[in-house]
């Protein structure tokens, strides 16, 4: 039997002042997590690595034209996936610093901006993975340039 994986890549993304940028997912019957705050992302398309998918994605959710270079890994997920207990992830969250959110246009959801020390009050509206990521970002797993 094929196991369900699911291969993704997504972003922490962190302005000019140092705080967070999140998508606040539309509150629609359908889509995965109606309402809750998520990391920009998505699925990879075969054969992106999923460097080359994180760039695609920042892009068309956000219009956010980045270079492969303007992230840095933060943090590899392999395993069972927090979020639907019947398939497994493989993925890859990054971290890209300075960027400019009043020059972003975001075509899902709205933009949800955090300052780290905010981060605590936003937890029960975030997405299982986004938890995760978030968590290994304030434990320094990409380092601060």
């Amino acid at each position: 039997m094929k196991q369900d994986i699911r291969d993704f890549a997504a972003a922490i993304l962190v302005d000019q002042s140092g705080q967070l940028l999140f998508q606040l997912r539309d509150n629609v019957p359908g889509i995965v997590h109606p309402g809750k705050i998520a990391l920009f992302g998505g699925r990879r398309e075969p054969p992106e690595s999923p460097l080359e998918c994180i760039v695609r994605e920042v892009a068309e959710e956000i219009g956010y034209k980045a270079s492969p270079d303007d992230f840095e890994f933060l943090v590899k997920l392999h395993g069972a996936d927090p979020e639907n207990i019947a398939r497994h992830v493989n993925g890859e969250v990054f971290v890209a610093r300075n960027v400019t959110s009043s020059d972003l246009v975001v075509t899902e959801g709205n933009l949800v901006i955090v300052h780290p020390s905010e981060l605590s009050k936003f937890r029960s509206e975030m997405t299982p993975m986004t938890v995760i990521a978030v968590r290994a970002f304030l434990n320094g797993s990409a380092s601060s340039s």
